[in-house]
């Protein structure tokens, strides 16, 4: 027997693909995990690890026998803005098929997994278990987890309340433990002194151009109102491929004509911004069924911005967060905190903080935030709302809305050193005039 636990770099084969989705479905049957309590099929669970290899905060790691997969894991780090964590890590989706266990093949792969951990620079792995899975528990207590805590109400499974356990291990050395373990302030003691790790400044924030869609030409709207629109270019994907050229990492585009029909409307110009540069676009407007979200994912959109529906229809945003983790994101606008749909012309009673929360909970990746009233008007990010969001949520907030000078991105980025869930602003009109040179703004953001 050849015992083989690597990381998954690259998408996996269609033997290895379906040999997996096996080893997942055997495992759901026979207690569960990755949250399914009945298999969702394969075509589900192939969407689900093609979009694993997506996210920069995930890794997969799978358990091969004679070289057939049949067990995996994941790590899972925080994203780069939440610097307080970044020595955590978290070991979740672990498995290993029923028809291989017993051979010592689920030891090999977490022992696999603590070595990428420490390799990536983690000083702790965090794990959860149900407390019905004791070969779990028990395989984790001999690992030398350790169990800190108990959730009363982990799981809903066949109509009974399942708790779960919660366990850490310190993966520094025995000198390195003993020196992080006595830095730990105690709650009264004023706080141990500040180390130079500690004064570094916040990671840098992540700049999304955007471009704004409407008759196929690149517009900006001031306020939302499709009848007052700026017209700037007729050639989508030149404007994408300058950004590209001045250093931007992201796309932001948004189909204005989609969002009011509901339907995507500016096809060809997305499609022709896709394959002008190899920039990650993140895509919205009209996007609200998952026929919408699959055609633009397998056209090369990177991510997925769901807004009106996120209000009329939360349990679409659930799935497809599920089938395609990390390429969902919430795009909540609101006018004075009450969220607007349709293309901003319908204002709910929905306040925007609760309905991050409900999105939060669906699964989503991040939460652009725009506040409509500032939108293209150049006066400056609604720094307060904004945070205020932040503050409640454990996902990235993308802040939007109207940024006009790089004293609004100064302010932004102070404002995000104490609430690091900040992690980026989407920039429209303020580069098309050039007030803001992208080079500047990358500059004050630290983007990289």
């Amino acid at each position: 027997m050849t015992v083989v636990c690597e990381r998954v770099v690259s998408s996996l084969s269609p033997d290895d693909m379906e040999a997996l989705c096996e080893a997942v479905t055997a495992g759901i049957l026979d207690g569960g995990g990755f949250g399914w309590l009945q298999p969702p099929g394969n075509q589900a669970l192939e969407r689900y690890f093609e979009g694993l290899l997506l996210v920069q905060e995930r890794s997969l790691y799978v358990l091969r026998e004679d070289g057939i997969i049949c067990g995996a894991g994941q790590l899972v780090r925080p994203p780069s803005s939440y610097e307080a964590h970044a020595a955590i890590v978290n070991l979740t989706g672990f498995f290993v098929a029923p028809y291989a266990r017993g051979r010592g093949l689920g030891r090999a792969l977490i022992q696999a997994m603590i070595q990428g951990a420490k390799a990536m620079g983690s000083k702790v792995i965090n794990c959860d278990v149900r407390e019905t899975h004791a070969a779990a528990i028990g395989l984790f207590r001999s690992l030398g987890f350790e169990h800190w805590g108990t959730h009363p109400y982990y799981a809903r499974i066949g109509g009974q309340t399942v708790r779960g356990l919660f366990f850490s291990k310190l993966l520094a050395g025995e000198h390195e433990a003993a020196r992080w373990q006595s830095s730990i302030a105690a709650p009264d003691a004023g706080g141990a002194p500040v180390s130079s790790e500690t004064t570094k400044s916040h990671q840098g924030l992540m700049l999304y151009p955007a471009i704004d869609l409407k008759d196929g030409a690149c517009v900006r709207l001031r306020r939302g109102e499709m009848e007052d629109a700026t017209h700037y270019s007729d050639d989508p994907a030149a404007q994408a491929k300058l950004f590209e050229e001045a250093g931007c990492r992201h796309l932001h585009v948004v189909d204005l004509n989609g969002a009011f029909a509901g339907k995507s409307t500016n096809v060809p110009a997305i499609e022709s911004i896709v394959k002008a540069t190899g920039l990650p676009v993140q895509l919205g407007g009209g996007i609200r069924d998952m026929a919408a979200i699959e055609r633009w994912l397998e056209a090369g959109v990177s991510r997925i911005i769901l807004g009106s529906v996120a209000v009329k229809d939360p349990e679409l945003v659930r799935q497809a967060a599920r089938a395609f983790p990390g390429q969902i994101v919430a795009g909540i606008d609101a006018r004075q905190g009450r969220v607007a749909t349709e293309g901003w012309a319908e204002v709910s009673e929905l306040e925007a903080n609760d309905l991050a929360l409900r999105m939060e909970d669906a699964g989503v990746a991040a939460i652009i935030f725009t506040e409509i009233t500032r939108d293209g008007m150049l006066a400056g990010l609604d720094l307060e709302q904004t945070a205020d969001m932040a503050r409640r949520l454990s996902i990235p907030v993308i802040a939007s809305g109207g940024v006009g000078t790089l004293d609004h991105l100064r302010d932004l980025r102070t404002i995000a050193r104490d609430v690091p869930g900040i992690s980026g602003a989407i920039i429209g009109r303020a580069l098309y005039d050039g007030r803001i040179s992208l080079k500047d703004a990358l500059d004050v953001l630290g983007s990289c």
